[in-house]
């Protein structure tokens, strides 16, 4: 029995794949761009942790990470990425996602809160809006890569003026 407790206790550890020796995570993480390179994090500390609009936490050649805070009343804007499939997940509060194949026909239009993942295909325009009273914290994966490596947007206006 105690075996088996013991195995069961090991299988939740998270080992580096070289020297099989658990990993122990921080209590903040160190959010900036950590790719390519192996890279492990809780998502949700990470996520929850971020205060800036926009932070690449891992990018790659074909994929990246990044860490959104929406403040209250805002949003990420419209916007479409041709080329790049997104997934969403949020990990705290609430809002309102919308997308549509062109910039005058968005008419998919969902509520969305703690724990839902939003999958937005290559082409489509999107949009999601913070509709509760605290930030909405999310992060999201691009496939390939939409920004540069170690993007830091510390507001929405960072991101107007870097256009």
């Amino acid at each position: 029995m105690a075996s088996l407790q013991h195995q069961t206790q090991a299988s939740h550890q998270t080992f580096h794949p070289f020297s099989l020796a658990p990993v122990h995570h921080q209590h903040r993480t160190v959010l900036r761009d950590h790719g390519p390179h192996p890279y492990v994090v809780n998502i949700e500390e990470a996520t929850l942790q971020n205060d800036k609009f926009r932070t690449a936490l891992w990018t790659g050649e074909h994929l990246q990470l990044t860490l959104m805070s929406i403040p209250v009343g805002e949003s990420i804007g419209l916007e479409v990425h041709p080329k790049v499939d997104q997934f969403i997940r949020i990990e705290q509060g609430q809002g309102i996602t919308e997308m549509g194949p062109c910039e005058d026909r968005v008419t998919f239009r969902r509520r969305v809160s703690d724990d839902d993942a939003i999958f937005v295909a290559a082409g489509y325009w999107h949009n999601l809006i913070n509709t509760g009273n605290v930030p909405l914290k999310l992060y999201s994966i691009y496939a390939p890569p939409n920004h540069s490596f170690g993007t830091v947007h510390v507001t929405k206006e960072d991101v107007m003026e870097s256009s």
